[in-house]
């Protein structure tokens, strides 16, 4: 069986690169953090470092070692905290991830209202697209996952998903550029998004016969709205997003067929630790009811990452 501090010294020594910055990080002696790895090694019967030059790196085997661990790790980190709030030594903590226009919209909602019931729980939450979000999720460095899904999705294999609704998309144009269709607009510029988005808008411009002249790229909505605004070009952005803020001075046209899926996700298997199964009793209640909420004009400020 493998030793759970030898793992971390492991997983210490892959991600600072060093034998002598892990020691630091983990407040061991160094001559320690050798010994650590030699013994896991002979644990292992696999090499599971090698020295170059006046450093060392990982091999192969010691750099699968080290994915795995960090997981199991997150895992066990988890369980300490959940024992620890059942056993009342402490009320324990729940963690959240979730994409910018969730967190632009219905996630805020979710969040007060679960704060206000449980105040004595530490919650937290932090901005992730959803392949970061789904990697949190399976180290244990977060508890739930609010995610979105286009057919193409993200590799969801071994965690329990939830959907909770489907996000419509529009077509945003300058208000005196007329054409409710994609293809109405395959001479104008185009406003790509995130590195997803832009593939979702490929394969639908594709559906209609053509490929966009995507000439500005930005992950911002604000910004992607701005930039129609001022004539610059057309963009697709989901009804998240246009709730979250709209310009006024955008026409939005929805597209039919054209949604993604927002999804909740958590780890493991049922039942889920009381403050998680709280938290996602708070996000089902907060999330838009199909169909999604429109793009009603909304003002807001500073910057808000494409969906």
């Amino acid at each position: 069986m493998l030793d759970v501090t030898r793992l971390r010294v492991l997983v210490a020594v892959a991600r600072h690169k060093s034998v002598t910055a892990a020691a630091e990080a983990l407040h061991y002696a160094q001559p320690s953090v050798s010994h650590h790895l030699a013994r896991l090694e002979a644990e292992t019967g696999s090499r599971l470092v090698q020295r170059v030059g006046r450093g060392i790196r990982l091999t192969e085997a010691g750099r699968l070692l080290a994915d795995r661990a960090e997981e199991i790790l997150g895992r066990l980190d988890a369980a300490e905290e959940e024992l620890a709030a059942h056993s009342g030594l402490r009320a324990g903590r729940v963690r959240l991830a979730a994409f910018p226009s969730a967190l632009g919209t219905f996630v805020p909602a979710a969040a007060a209202a679960f704060d206000a019931e449980h105040p004595g729980v530490d919650l937290r939450f932090r901005e992730a697209e959803p392949p970061e979000a789904i990697g949190l999720l399976r180290r244990g460095e977060v508890d739930v996952a609010v995610i979105f899904t286009h057919d193409d999705g993200p590799d969801v294999a071994g965690l329990r998903t939830e959907q909770l609704f489907e996000d419509e998309t529009y077509l945003v144009a300058p208000e005196d550029w007329p054409g409710d269709r994609l293809a109405d607009h395959r001479e104008r510029r185009w406003i790509g998004g995130c590195e997803r988005c832009r593939d979702e808008l490929l394969r639908a411009c594709a559906a209609e016969g053509f490929t966009p002249d995507i000439r500005f790229t930005t992950d911002d909505y604000v910004a992607a709205q701005q930039l129609v605004a001022r004539n610059l070009g057309v963009t697709t952005l989901p009804a998240l997003a246009l709730t979250a803020h709209r310009n006024d001075r955008v026409r939005v046209v929805r597209l039919p067929g054209r949604v993604r899926r927002v999804l909740v996700a958590v780890a493991g298997a049922a039942p889920d630790p009381p403050a998680t199964r709280a938290l996602l009793e708070r996000i089902r209640a907060s999330s838009p009811r199909p169909p999604a909420a429109g793009p009603e004009p909304r003002a807001t400020a500073g910057r808000a990452r494409h969906p």
